[in-house]
């Protein structure tokens, strides 16, 4: 048995893919977490991180640091990261192991670590995350390359979402990354037959901009009187949720329903036929989108109605589970869409059934764990002392 730290800069009882992290690396390790708010009630260790929010003052003097690529000076002296380095000092670092989510704290996990291997979960690829925004193209995109340079080679691992996110840490940095995929918890659901005369579609999931979620309300212009959407969303944007909500007043046939917790969304959406994801990529990781919801679909049995974004649609034509459209036009989708019978989407009901026994978490798991057991058992790991950030 191995002590494993598990450190992420999340609240981590609603936080999935750490949490399956953690569900994991307990069934055979000691885990000690560090995240924001309260421990789950099955973490006997754990150390809380203060959930700090920069002043103006402080947000502005950083900004400042960031347009003049001043990356040691901003990272020292962000409110975040002073209390993460809080928390590890409280912690300690008698660990045979530590797997950090997300690259930004990684500078100061490499730094505590003090040699102890760390595997590095980016979870999306950091340098372009949000590039579809002025400020990260100008000023975080910038920093996280710079990130990225520094510090992925001293890491014993590295890991993210897809293989496209994958490809290119290895392509910019050099690094050989895993691929885990963000596969929800396996669920025992029947194939529910599709209603003569009635398509039901569910779309859910957090109400962001930059998703264009108003592309699937108008999709329904354009479909056929058989088709109804239900909008499942969670807001985080109060003005977004209201455009959406005004957007859809004139469409009778669109509805917005209440979010439910996470590990219920496949028993509360099994009643629908098709799990609908028109994602434009707006962005580089939106255009390598392999999001939860995907694999929710295909624990709810639902054929699944996407564009064409790469990964998922290599997924959807492997397994026959879904639709894909030629464009991410809302009218090449409703002809895609509108051509469809009730035989053809139950045949992709039970692709998704096959598929979902394939592609869960406890899989996803059992590839994690297998890479950690190999990582650990290792003799080749080189502890090797950080290399400090320079301005």
């Amino acid at each position: 048995m191995a002590r494993v730290a598990l450190v992420s800069l999340s609240s981590v009882v609603s936080d999935p893919r750490v949490m399956r992290q953690y569900r994991a690396l307990s069934s055979e390790h000691e885990v000690h977490v560090l995240g924001f708010g309260a421990p789950d009630p099955t973490m006997p260790h754990f150390t809380a991180i203060d959930a700090v929010q920069p002043t103006i003052f402080s947000a502005v003097r950083n900004a400042g640091r960031l347009a003049l690529r001043r990356y040691a000076s901003y990272y020292a002296r962000h409110p975040q990261i002073q209390a993460l380095e809080k928390a590890l000092a409280k912690a300690g670092n008698d660990f045979d192991l530590v797997v950090a989510n997300d690259v930004f704290l990684l500078p100061a996990v490499l730094k505590w670590a003090q040699g102890t291997p760390v595997w590095l979960d980016a979870h999306e690829y950091a340098p372009r995350e949000f590039e579809d925004r002025w400020a990260w193209r100008t000023l975080l995109g910038p920093f996280f390359h710079d990130v990225c340079a520094r510090y992925l080679s001293q890491t014993a691992a590295v890991s993210t979402v897809c293989q496209g996110l994958a490809n290119e840490y290895s392509a910019q940095y050099g690094v050989r990354v895993q691929v885990l995929p963000n596969c929800s918890d396996e669920v025992a659901l029947p194939v529910q037959p599709t209603q003569p005369g009635v398509i039901r579609l569910i779309h859910h999931g957090a109400a962001i901009p930059s998703r264009r979620i108003e592309l699937m309300i108008d999709l329904m212009d354009h479909l056929d009187e058989r088709f109804q959407l239900d909008l499942m969303l969670l807001s985080q944007d109060a003005a977004y949720m209201n455009a959406l909500r005004k957007r859809a007043a004139d469409q009778p046939r669109v509805r917005f329903v209440e979010p439910v917790p996470m590990q219920e969304i496949a028993r509360r959406t099994n009643a629908y036929d098709m799990g609908l994801f028109l994602l434009p990529p707006t962005n580089f990781n939106y255009l390598h989108a392999l999001p939860n919801k995907f694999f929710e679909f295909m624990q709810a049995r639902l054929a699944i109605a996407i564009g064409p974004s790469p990964e998922m649609r290599a997924l959807v034509e492997a397994h026959g589970c879904g639709v894909v459209s030629s464009s991410f036009q809302v009218d090449d989708l409703a002809r895609t869409l509108n051509r469809l019978e009730a035989a053809d989407i139950d045949r992709m009901k039970r692709a998704s059934d096959t598929a979902a026994q394939h592609f869960n978490a406890s899989a996803t798991s059992a590839a994690f764990m297998a890479q950690v057991s190999e990582l650990l058992a290792s003799t080749s790991v080189l502890h090797v002392p950080p290399a400090r950030p320079q301005d």
